[in-house]
């Protein structure tokens, strides 16, 4: 089978749109995929500094890569961060192969830890709950945003880039949808211009399958094993439930992306009026306290 971009064999079928492309041709559309979403919503502007979440993972590290390629031919630096989050004998192996990517493409690099910023370890925060029901990923998902908001300060960075892909959206949309949390779905609007930190998913339009190989056809190190709390919640199960949907329906996490963003938009007209300073730390918040200081608070006054 050739490649319908080019007369090479072909190493990746694209079913949603019927494409056959051999592994150069495959990467660049993800590059222009990238690229497209950028400059649709704006993301990065002339001479930017943009802060690169990478946590280790397929995900950070493809973002990580075509952020590269493309500050070599557009106005914009990078700058990557990894966030530690304290969880014994799984972040050490991640921070390796971060600190020797960045060396390799020569990319300035720095960790944050939780522990500094919290003076809380993911670990010893699980320990303190009570509260069964607050999951590690809601507890590290809060963490991880505040975390993100200090280190793009500390290093004057314009923008925040994170590496959540277009399965990611979906994923979380249920889980907000099942949750009942509907003020978090205004957040998945990738226009985020009116933030006061603007916070962007470059390969929010691709499949999670298709990141994973562009990572093996280009051959990036990355972290396989998973978090050893990701099964708390039920990611895991909307994830196997929507690869099925797709396995015998072509296109159909497109078609929900696509209605997401639509949903995502009113929503986030409704937040934006809310929007006021957090009373302990100032940070921008739809409450009178943010959700980082009052999980902190809670966490160490046993009320969580």
């Amino acid at each position: 089978m050739k490649c319908a971009k080019c007369e090479n064999i072909a190493a990746y079928s694209r079913k949603y749109s019927g494409e056959n492309l051999c592994s150069q041709c495959f990467s660049n559309s993800i590059l222009r995929k990238a690229a497209k979403t950028i400059s649709k919503y704006k993301m990065i502007k002339n001479n930017e500094l943009v802060c690169v979440a990478v946590s280790g993972g397929k995900d950070s590290l493809v973002l990580l890569d075509t952020l590269n390629k493309m500050s070599k031919t557009h106005n914009f630096r990078i700058f990557a961060v990894t966030i530690d989050e304290g969880i014994p004998g799984y972040r050490d192996e991640a921070l390796k192969i971060v600190e020797n990517f960045c060396a390799r493409l020569k990319i300035e690099h720095e960790v944050f830890s939780y522990k500094k910023l919290f003076d809380l370890t993911l670990e010893e925060s699980l320990e303190l709950r009570n509260d069964q029901k607050l999951s590690s990923c809601g507890i590290c998902g809060t963490f991880r945003r505040r975390a993100l908001d200090h280190a793009a300060k500390a290093i004057n960075a314009n923008v925040i880039a994170t590496g959540h892909n277009l399965d990611d959206t979906l994923q979380t949309f249920l889980i907000n949808i099942l949750s009942g949390d509907t003020k978090k779905i205004g957040w998945m609007d990738p226009d985020t211009s009116s933030n006061k930190v603007r916070k962007i998913k470059p390969l929010s339009e691709i499949y999670e399958s298709e990141i994973v190989f562009y990572a093996f056809t280009n051959n990036l190190p990355f972290q396989t094993e998973p978090c050893p709390h990701m099964n708390e919640g039920i990611r895991t199960e909307i994830r196997e439930f929507l690869n099925s949907l797709e396995l015998n329906h072509d296109g159909i996490k497109n078609n929900m992306y696509k209605t997401i963003l639509k949903i995502s938009q009113f929503t986030k007209n409704a937040n934006d009026k809310e929007k006021r300073a957090c009373l302990v730390c100032g940070n921008q918040c739809t409450g009178r306290i943010c959700s980082v200081c009052n999980m902190v608070t809670n966490l160490k006054d046993g009320l969580y």
